[in-house]
């Protein structure tokens, strides 16, 4: 089976790397600006499939927060090709804000995310203003209104498969229940780290993210995605690294999608 898997850019800001890198004073050096490039991701099998990875943030939370936005995922889909209504399944990676975003426009949707994240946010601790911050109260809602409408699928294992060819890998670290997704091409594996990975330099330099609630536990996560992008044929995507347009080729209809399934190098 041949997939194509995409990387759609849907919104930018310039932030400083003393807010984004964990203790970034003990490195000895300079701050300098720092790129965030916002993402969702697309999967897209032979039989006309979609699965979505993750939903952006929605435009009301992204001028609050003061973040730029260009468009939602059901307004991006047609511009590739896609009808919104092709979306069977929606992998919310976590629930940050960011990333749980626009669920409302896919209401016929399975809806999937690891058990442990959705009990954190679901849980007392999660209301704490440092956790509260980095999600939106409605969004948390919906999650829970379609756990009881049975469209919400909570996976358990480390490791569980979508469907043939797409693995959801449980990490934590980030966040309690993060998760990464792996897509077998019919050329390699594809590796979405999302949130895992929000810059190449935290695997490629040792420096963890500044937003976590287990430190070992996202070191363990950069240890497994550099062990997994070590195989032949793998690409590793970063969840909010512009350089994710310089390694990836642009797809031809729409000027900020990546296609994952052509590297570069």
């Amino acid at each position: 089976m041949t997939r194509q898997v995409l990387a759609v850019r849907y919104g930018s800001r310039v932030t400083k790397k003393s807010e984004s890198f964990l203790s970034y004073h003990a490195y000895g050096e300079r701050d300098v600006a720092l790129g965030v490039d916002y993402y969702f991701w697309v999967i897209k099998e032979d039989d006309g499939t979609v699965t979505l990875v993750d939903t952006g943030f929605a435009p009301e939370a992204g001028r609050r927060r003061g973040r730029e936005q260009w468009f939602t995922p059901a307004e991006a889909l047609p511009v590739l090709g896609i009808d919104a209504g092709q979306v069977r399944t929606v992998v919310i990676t976590h629930a940050h804000w960011d990333h749980t975003g626009n669920l409302s426009q896919f209401p016929a949707a399975e809806i999937v995310m690891s058990q442990a994240e959705y009990d954190f946010w679901m849980s007392p601790v999660a209301r704490r203003p440092l956790f509260a911050l980095h999600s939106e109260a409605g969004e948390l809602d919906l999650l829970a209104s379609a756990r009881k409408a049975g469209r919400l699928t909570l996976t358990q294992a480390p490791s569980t498969q979508l469907r043939p060819g797409v693995q959801l890998i449980q990490v934590g670290g980030h966040t309690p229940g993060e998760l990464i997704v792996t897509i077998d091409d019919g050329t390699g594996t594809v590796i979405l780290a999302s949130d895992a990975l929000h810059h190449y330099e935290e695997v490629e330099s040792d420096r963890p993210y500044a937003v976590l609630s287990d430190l070992p536990a996202m070191y363990q996560a950069y240890d497994l995605l550099a062990e997994l992008a070590s195989a032949p044929g793998a690409r590793l995507v970063a969840g909010h690294d512009p350089q994710v347009r310089e390694r990836f080729a642009p797809h031809p209809a729409h000027a900020d999608a990546c296609d994952l399934g052509t590297p570069l190098a």
